[in-house]
């Protein structure tokens, strides 16, 4: 709600400007997914990330599969109970439930800590192709004499554009100024 109103303000102000100094502001529009899927370094970052991601994912999975193994062994020794061993079975039983439980928090915990680490790693790898971005749409922006550029693909939702009717597309501008080749930027969008 508060990126619709502020995308509210921001059109409510463009309109203002646009009315005041028409013919001095240019408007263009580009589509960051498309650029992003060119970028050889960000194919490198996400096929980084994917490895990351399913390292992490088989550690938890073990985990889990020692949880499940020591479940089955303390149901299976909960069925030996009876009046003749309750005291021993009962501790044994008692300790097995102690064990489940702190390796059922290790599992959460681990859960966690990957999650953290995928995050850390998709800034660490990720803050730097943005940057390039960026500092390449206010290159094109200021060598084409646009007053503002708008991101049109479908990633950015609500908070952006809405609609369009004119201004230039400078898509293939920027990923010219990222020195992305004409096969790379004729790449097909997933």
């Amino acid at each position: 709600m508060r990126k619709l109103i502020n995308v509210f303000f921001v059109a409510a102000g463009l309109m203002v400007t646009a009315n005041v100094a028409s013919a001095q502001q240019k408007i263009a529009h580009l589509d960051s997914e498309s650029i992003f899927a060119s970028m050889p370094e960000a194919k490198t970052a996400t096929a980084a990330l994917e490895t990351l991601q399913k390292q992490k994912q088989a550690e938890i999975e073990k985990m889990q599969a020692e949880y499940g193994t020591k479940y089955e062994a303390a149901v299976a020794k909960n069925k030996t109970l009876s009046e003749a061993n309750k005291e021993v079975v009962g501790k044994e039983l008692q300790a097995m439930g102690v064990e489940l439980d702190d390796m059922k928090k290790r599992i959460e915990d681990a859960s966690q800590k990957a999650r953290q680490d995928i995050a850390t790693k998709q800034g660490e790898l990720l803050a730097p192709l943005n940057t390039k971005f960026i500092n390449a749409v206010k290159a094109v922006s200021k060598e084409k004499g646009y007053a503002y550029v708008f991101d049109i693909s479908s990633q950015q939702g609500a908070n952006n554009l809405l609609a369009w009717d004119g201004g230039d597309d400078v898509t293939a501008a920027v990923k010219t100024k990222l020195g992305i080749s004409a096969t790379a930027a004729a790449a097909p969008k997933k």
